[in-house]
């Protein structure tokens, strides 16, 4: 997923309130909740950008714990596999625009429009550490796709990443650490730091990108349940573009990127059908 003021929120609200289902059985959760999530972030534009985007937002959110359709802490898509230590799906993530004129290394370039990213992704525990952690691997691939007059395929991704999670005595904290590196064809990093040449100039000379490891990163993300209804959340991530095939590129500015973010998530209502069967669920079960 891409560093820039993404749908990292919708994906922050949706695991603020499922996060008390990581670890838990989910057969004792509701089959859907919706509700409301408001949060403030602040992100590099893009992958080595010298500006920020700092944005307050407001989203209402729906979980659907389905067998195969799935909104959930893990995002958008289709479960078409799981078992007890692998999974296997097909998600749908997004990514906010990014505004070429607020952006100053950019100004006369077209604008980083909305993105969409879309593929499968294989998930492989590795260990339960105990009864409340576990650590696991993630293998996603993902089309990109950019909502911008029309839809145009802008290339491909692979994040694999490595991801530990541990959630407190009946869901009332969660924590999460990820370790991941993203690699980029050549499209898409074009997409980002190839300068064409009607776009160059003096202090931003013509450039082709190259396909290659785009960042690495690690962060971590944290819940807190006030009550029944309302959790709390916040993010922190770190990233590094050491090493990145594209340093060289005159959109290219820093070597570094830090990315945080803290809000909530409200539930509204849930159902009274758990997620793999017709039983009711009383108050006390949640």
């Amino acid at each position: 997923m891409f560093p820039f003021l993404k749908a990292a929120f919708g994906a922050a609200i949706l695991s603020a309130s499922a996060a008390a289902a990581a670890q838990s059985d989910e057969r004792h959760l509701p089959l859907w909740e919706i509700g409301i999530g408001a949060a403030g972030i602040s992100t590099p534009a893009y992958p080595g950008a010298d500006d920020r985007s700092s944005r307050l937002l407001a989203l209402p959110f729906i979980l659907y714990r389905g067998e195969v359709l799935r909104a959930d802490q893990s995002g958008i898509g289709a479960r078409l596999f799981h078992s007890d230590r692998v999974e296997f799906d097909v998600g749908l993530a997004g990514a906010l625009p990014s505004d070429s004129d607020d952006v100053e290394v950019r100004a006369g370039m077209p604008d980083l429009g909305t993105l969409l990213e879309f593929g499968p992704r294989l998930k492989v525990k590795i260990a339960d550490l105990d009864r409340s952690t576990r650590l696991r691997a993630e293998l996603p691939l993902r089309a990109v796709i950019e909502v911008r007059g029309g839809l145009r395929q802008q290339g491909w991704t692979f994040e694999p990443r490595l991801v530990y999670e541990r959630v407190g005595e009946g869901g009332a904290w969660t924590f999460q650490g990820q370790l991941s590196a993203v690699v980029g064809n050549e499209r898409i990093q074009r997409y980002f730091y190839e300068v064409a040449p009607q776009y160059a100039n003096a202090a931003r000379p013509a450039y082709a990108a190259d396909a290659g490891l785009m960042l690495t990163r690690v962060g971590v993300f944290g819940t807190r349940r006030i009550n029944r209804d309302l959790r709390l959340f916040g993010f922190l991530r770190f990233e590094s573009y050491h090493g990145a095939a594209n340093r060289d590129s005159p959109l290219h500015l820093r070597d570094t990127g830090v990315s945080g973010g803290v809000g909530f998530a409200w539930t509204w209502k849930r159902s009274s059908r758990r997620a793999s069967g017709t039983e009711t669920i009383s108050p006390a079960s949640l």
